[in-house]
């Protein structure tokens, strides 16, 4: 009989997890044991999982037995099993109900007797003090040790003063049942589950078993459905949370944008410079061996904000600039040259200030640091020398953003002098 271990208070690390799995599941036979890191984001119970819903047990069942045949089919994946459990030995007392009639008793009759031998009847309640204890009334530990002897149990009539053996008018039928049926919607849902091997990734093993899932899925009688949970599940509703709140923000600093600069197409030029900052924190995180999760996502999405903050330092010169009647090509240049020292001490402040915590911050926190500084990096090349190239482009190019150049005022010196 397998025992599970729940809640289990450590938390290790990465290193640590394969040996303590192997030393626990020495020590405690017949237990199931689950050491496992810290989870980055919401918790999950098992990282792959496969969901089957439908009607008939047996067949949800046999389905399981095939999904678990398809983790076996891959070395990345161990530890299979479904939240069922196995089937357990049951015994059902099974009632004729011709040889009831004819003894002229009831199937209410026979399920009171079987209780009160077995389980007892509560025939009263003794008061001692402050505590009240329940009389019981059934039989002698001696006389119901055995299932056999419900057979040798009176059934007494509640309509009458016959009593007959309770083996003339039932049997003892024993099978194989399963005790626990999970149900997700109102449909009966057996949810079979494994853990990759320690180094591998669940994305991993559900790549190496997707061409074989997606053959199964499509053999599934008709009124089954198969879905995917754990991890993947967990992702893409953190990705889809994510990318509204994104949206939102994004929104929220365009209308900032607009009422800053008065002008309905400036905050594109700022918008630009997004997408590198984006390609920058997915070849940090490409580079350094980290997956793109929830917590490399996040530093995606906070990486917006501050790649904005970013380049409006220098679009603000710009437009000063361009209020003071410079012409354009001056402005854009001094631009990049008199805001380099401010940019350069904020992103460098942040980069060494996260570097600590992405070197030994755990895998919590390395994924979000390492798309911060590679997207910090990356946006910030792209903003010095690439702002004033779109600036450009929309005045010169596109003629979408007008600029006048003011006539500087001539000293009466210099009139004289010429």
């Amino acid at each position: 009989m397998i025992r599970e271990v729940k809640n289990f208070p450590y938390v290790v690390h990465n290193h640590l997890v394969d040996p303590l799995s192997q030393a626990l599941l020495r020590a405690i036979p017949g237990a199931r044991v689950d050491v496992r890191q810290l989870d980055t984001g919401t918790p999950i119970k098992f990282p792959v999982s496969i969901r089957l819903s439908g009607e008939d047990a047996r067949t949800l069942r046999q389905l399981a037995g095939e999904v678990e045949n398809i983790y076996r089919s891959t070395p990345l994946a161990e530890r299979y099993r479904d939240d069922w459990g196995s089937e357990n030995m049951v015994a059902r007392l099974q009632i004729d109900p011709d040889r009831a009639n004819l003894a002229g008793v009831s199937n209410q009759d026979v399920a009171a007797a079987s209780a009160v031998g077995m389980n007892g009847y509560q025939m009263g309640t003794l008061r001692e003090g402050d505590k009240q204890i329940p009389i019981m009334a059934r039989l002698v530990m001696g006389e119901r040790a055995r299932l056999a002897d419900l057979s040798n149990l009176y059934v007494y009539s509640s309509q009458g003063p016959q009593k007959v053996p309770m083996g003339l008018v039932s049997s003892l039928d024993y099978r194989m049942e399963t005790e626990k049926i999970q149900r997700r919607q109102q449909f009966r849902t057996i949810e079979v589950s494994c853990f990759p091997v320690p180094g591998a990734l669940a994305s991993q093993v559900l790549n190496a078993i997707s061409s074989q899932l997606t053959q199964f899925s499509q053999t599934l009688p008709p009124g089954y459905r198969m879905e995917i949970g754990g991890e993947q599940e967990e992702q893409v509703k953190g990705f889809h949370d994510l990318s509204i709140v994104l949206l939102i923000s994004l929104t929220c600093i365009y209308l900032a944008l607009v009422l800053k600069f008065k002008n309905a197409i400036k905050p594109f030029i700022v918008f630009a410079t997004i997408p590198y900052g984006m390609v920058g924190a997915l070849i940090a995180l490409m580079c350094m061996g980290q997956p793109f999760g929830f917590m490399a996502f996040l530093g995606i999405v906070s990486l917006v904000g501050v790649i904005v903050s970013h380049v409006i330092v220098l679009f603000d010169f710009i437009e000063e600039k361009h209020a003071a009647g410079e012409p354009l090509e001056e402005a854009v240049l001094d631009a990049g040259i008199i805001r380099l020292r401010p940019v350069m001490i904020t992103v460098g402040a942040t980069i060494f200030g996260l570097i600590p915590l992405a070197l030994h911050g755990g895998p919590l926190w390395e994924p979000l640091c390492y798309a911060q500084i590679g997207g910090l990096l990356v946006a910030t090349l792209i903003t010095l020398l690439l702002v004033p190239v779109f600036y450009s482009i929309f005045v010169l190019d596109l003629k979408i953003i007008t600029w006048e150049t003011r006539q500087k005022p001539v000293v009466e010196g210099e009139m004289r002098g010429s």
